[in-house]
């Protein structure tokens, strides 16, 4: 049986060794997870996109809502002395024009 091993390894190049069979498994094993490893990471992208484009669809939404808090956190009493002063400053115009 070893004439005709090395028959063979002579004929057909150099046979390989239980090593390098096992380290080719392996190798193809990786390239394997690597592979799916990279389409999880894929899906996971267009995931994401999809996720960011609908949370960019409600952009106008929030905007809306911001403008709405912004005014209904104004202080009411603020608004009122506003009011006052823009008030007396018109008297203060309009007196001045009838004197």
């Amino acid at each position: 049986m070893s004439s005709q091993q090395r028959s063979a390894s002579v004929a057909g190049g150099r046979e390989k060794t239980y090593f390098e069979q096992q380290r080719e498994e392996l190798i193809g094993e990786i390239a394997m997870s690597f592979e799916h490893v990279l389409a999880n990471i894929n899906k996971l992208n267009r995931s994401l996109e999809a996720v960011i484009a609908v949370g960019n669809e409600f952009s106008s939404v929030e905007a809306l809502w911001s403008q709405f808090e912004n005014v209904m956190a104004k202080d009411p009493e603020e608004d009122k002395a506003k009011s006052e002063e823009q008030t007396e400053g018109q008297d203060a115009a309009d007196q001045s024009k009838q004197e």
